[in-house]
């Protein structure tokens, strides 16, 4: 089933954005070594980006790494992802953001929730939360998506203000602001040559184009661009990616009470726990219904330490 239709002003928007070259391959060098100043520092925008669903997977308490790539369903293409978070009010980078990043394996399966033909509540590949440093940036490695029907190609990220470092290498998010809740999209021409490499080219599905998705018009408008640049690290795409992009967020903004968030599990020190919630992100048809609805966080204490494996 296709999603509804759109607002051609806001597709408008995204399609704007669709005609801008985001391959830096042979502009820049960049890599996982090179330094923040010269990644973002000639490029600091303080433009709001928009809010769009959690989506229905939401983890809280995963652990508190950089490197989401564990040992089994992670194959694909490595990507280095870099996101630098800007306060709209100060046009400052933003210290001590928590982060989290999700996204489907390379065939399309989510970790960390028992929802039908995903990874169960005590998968974790994939997932994981950093704080930004002084520089408002955090750094994971990760892979490039995969699809599954009824969504476009793309990558979550919440962040949560004021979180705090535990003691024992846990970041408290319980009393934390929910500052943004946003989704990275790929350019077409990328995710075409991405899925033509093996596992992604294993995945039956019907893909989604960025045109036909329900959220991505919601997460592009006309000032702010959904699409991060990237660069090729070696001479053909399996040698792996480097992404990075600019969040600007209001930082005294929260929005743990809106619709488009809520947690559908949580992994404990004794493991992943439902919430018996589900949050609205597929398209009509697809995972998680129509994006509403409101999720709580549960009591008591989160894991939030990597596996020795996978720290």
């Amino acid at each position: 089933m296709k999603p509804a239709r759109k607002n051609r002003r806001d597709l408008e928007d995204l399609q704007t954005w669709e005609t801008v070259e985001h391959n830096n391959t042979g502009v820049y060098n960049y890599d996982a070594f090179t330094p923040l100043a010269e990644i973002f520092d000639a490029n600091t925008s303080c433009i709001l980006a928009p809010e769009v669903t959690i989506g229905p997977y939401y983890v809280a308490g995963e652990y508190f790494r950089s490197n989401v790539l564990e040992s089994e369903y992670c194959e694909g293409i490595n990507m280095f992802l870099e996101v630098q978070y800007i306060d709209i009010n100060t046009c400052e980078p933003i210290p001590s953001v928590a982060v989290d990043v999700w996204n489907c394996n390379a065939t399309g399966v989510y970790s960390g929730v028992d929802a039908t033909g995903e990874g169960g509540l005590n998968s974790t590949y994939l997932r994981g939360v950093q704080l930004t440093d002084n520089e408002g940036v955090v750094s994971f490695e990760t892979i490039f998506p995969g699809h599954y029907s009824g969504r476009a190609i793309h990558t979550h990220l919440l962040a949560h203000t004021n979180a705090t470092l535990e003691p024992n290498g846990t970041i408290s998010v319980w009393d934390a602001p929910v500052a943004h809740i946003g989704q990275l999209f790929y350019p077409e021409d990328l995710v075409e040559e991405v899925e033509a490499t093996y596992p992604y080219n294993t995945n039956t599905a019907e893909r989604t184009t960025n045109d036909e998705d329900q959220w991505s018009i919601i997460q592009a408008d006309a000032s702010y661009d959904p699409f991060p640049e990237y660069l090729y690290l070696g001479e053909d795409i399996t040698d792996g990616l480097f992404a990075w992009i600019q969040i600007g967020i209001n930082g005294s903004a929260d929005y743990s009470t809106s619709s488009y968030y809520g947690v559908a599990a949580y992994l404990a020190e004794d493991g992943g726990h439902s919430t018996g919630n589900s949050i609205g992100g597929g398209g009509p048809g697809g995972p998680g219904g129509n994006g509403t609805g409101n999720g709580t966080f549960p009591s008591g204490p989160m894991s939030g330490m990597p596996p020795s494996s996978t720290a």
